[in-house]
């Protein structure tokens, strides 16, 4: 009932149909390959490494969507709208560009400090963490604790952020062998850097990176120039769960 009087709108522009309008859909840029192995950034031929991969113990880094049009739009209204369902919309965009399988890793995710936590009332990562695991049939653990909080770090530059994040994170538990750590957008990887640092510290031997969104300063390949997702792209179409 709550669905038919108040029917879900796109997750770009608030207004359109669910999860994405036509006019939204197209202003999505899906990652895809060939791209750097290690960090998902696209380039004109495959390739192991490229100068854009972020710092930090990464086995790999994959991101959905470049932080841009309605990518950019949906992360804001999860992260300060409390959209919740976005997460789902997200998701299956994020499953889609891992490599392998999702259920021999478990699901964690970068966690906010209790002061944005209690402000906020959610975890936007948590939430995508959840979208992720939940197409294995599985449930995100937390891993990680936030100690204490860095500020913000959209101003700061990459050293900056690794000097703020350094030591803000401390793991709940041992950690299992296989990690794949989720957040909504990583820019320079400070922040995701430092969980994984602690992850391995705790017993990780593989920790992949996933986020919804990736900023880029790095020109993308011609066949991005034109807006739109990449064939095979995959943008959750279902209803997100309560």
């Amino acid at each position: 009932m709550l669905r038919i009087l108040f029917p879900l709108r796109c997750a770009g522009c608030g207004s359109g149909a669910w999860p994405f309008c036509d006019a939204c859909h197209r202003t999505l840029v899906a990652f895809a390959p060939p791209w750097c192995a290690t960090c998902g950034l696209p380039s004109a031929v495959p390739r192991d490494t490229c100068p854009e991969c972020p710092p930090g113990s990464f086995d790999a880094v994959r991101s959905a969507f470049l932080f841009d049009g309605a990518a950019r739009s949906a992360v804001h209204r999860l992260k300060f709208s409390g959209w919740r369902p976005v997460a789902s919309a997200l998701g299956g965009a994020m499953v889609a560009v891992l490599d392998g399988r999702i259920d021999d890793h478990v699901v964690t995710w970068v966690p906010l400090s209790r002061r944005r936590l209690a402000a906020r009332g959610f975890d936007q990562a948590r939430l995508l963490a959840g979208a992720v695991a939940a197409s294995a049939g599985s449930r995100p653990r937390a891993l990680l604790r936030r100690v204490a909080d860095g500020g913000p770090q959209a101003r700061r530059s990459g050293a900056e952020r690794r000097a703020a994040v350094a030591r803000l994170f401390v793991t709940t538990r041992g950690a299992p062998e296989r990690v794949i750590l989720v957040d909504d957008v990583v820019t320079t990887g400070a922040t995701a850097g430092a969980c994984a640092a602690v992850l391995r510290a705790a017993g990780a031997r593989r920790v992949v990176l996933l986020t919804a969104a990736r900023s880029v300063s790095a020109p993308l390949p011609p066949r991005y120039t034109r807006r739109g997702p990449a064939r095979g792209a995959v943008v959750a179409r279902e209803e997100a769960s309560r």
